[in-house]
Parts: structure tokens; C-alpha cells; sequence
């Protein structure tokens, strides 16, 4: 495999790709520990298993899965601190707006 560099732009030094990404480490996957109401089963999601919607109150935001054990679909109040750990963790926001 041959290294590619980037180069052309005028006042851009020359750096091989992997001198660029040298510095990066390897990050885990965010995960979240969720349960299900219906059969109490305890478990982690990936931020690509849950949805997260933000609605103009508290009643119309909530974050929504489905549950691995039993396949029954969650949906769950997600006050500020639950927004702010899931859209920080990555998971995909729908925003929710009044037509009217």
C-alpha cells in the first residue's frame, strides 16, 4: 500500500497520511445502559440503537429503542441531562416542531 501525501496547496507543508493521523489513538464506541419496562431486562445500546426527539416540552422529548431481549418497542422521558448525554454519545436527533 503506498502512503499518500498532500501537497499542491500553495504555503502547505508535505505530510505523508500517516504522519497526520500518528497522533490519534483508537476510541471506543460510546455505549448506553438502557432497560425495558416490559421485560426488566438490563442492557447496553449502541448510540446507533437509540433515537432521541426534542420537542417543544418536556412531555414531547423522549428517546426511543428497541429492546433486544424481548423486542418490544421503549419509549422514555429524556429530561436535559439524558439530551445532553445522547446527542454528546452521538445518537441521531429528530427535532420536533408545532405545525400551526
Amino acid at each position: 500500500m503506498s502512503e499518500s501525501t498532500m501537497s499542491g496547496v500553495s504555503g502547505v507543508q508535505e505530510m505523508t497520511v500517516a504522519a497526520a493521523f500518528a497522533g490519534m489513538k483508537n476510541v471506543m464506541p460510546v455505549v448506553f445502559r438502557a432497560g425495558c419496562p416490559d421485560c426488566r431486562g438490563n442492557f447496553e445500546l449502541a448510540a446507533s440503537a437509540l433515537r432521541l426527539a426534542i420537542g417543544a416540552t418536556s412531555r414531547t422529548t423522549f428517546y426511543s429503542f428497541t429492546c433486544p431481549d424481548c423486542g418490544a418497542a421503549v419509549r422514555k422521558p429524556a429530561g436535559e441531562r439524558i439530551v445532553e448525554l445522547l446527542t454528546g454519545g452521538g445518537v441521531k436527533t429528530l427535532r420536533l416542531t408545532s405545525v400551526g
